[in-house]
Order: C-alpha cells, then sequence, then structure tokens
C-alpha cells in the first residue's frame, strides 16, 4: 500500500510543479511537472497490473 501512497503523491507533487510552472511563465518547472505526472502515472499502471494479477492468482486458488 505504501506504494501506491508514494505515487499519488508524485503525481500531485507534479501537477502542482506544473501549476507554478504555468502561474510564473517558467516552461522549465512546467516541463518537470508535466514529466513527474507522467511518470507517476506509469507507476501506477504498474500498480493496477501488479493488483490485477493477484486478484488472477488469488481466484484461482482453492
Amino acid at each position: 500500500m505504501g506504494d501506491k501512497i508514494r505515487h499519488k503523491i508524485e503525481e500531485v507533487a507534479g501537477a502542482a510543479k506544473e501549476k507554478v510552472g504555468e502561474a510564473t511563465d517558467n516552461e522549465r518547472l512546467q516541463a518537470e511537472g508535466a514529466t513527474e505526472q507522467t511518470e507517476a502515472n506509469v507507476k501506477q499502471a504498474g500498480d493496477h497490473v501488479g493488483d490485477a494479477a493477484r486478484d488472477t492468482r488469488d481466484a484461482f486458488r482453492p
């Protein structure tokens, strides 16, 4: 569960950084924020795949 929380926090932090970059007209900060959000979303997708694999495995256990 800790990874899921950490990945969500990374996504929110990236979004905040992107918004600050937009507000201050700082393209570098905006890009960093967008990149951090994308990385966090990829990690979250991996979390979901892992959950689905565990659920499938558990469904076939006697």
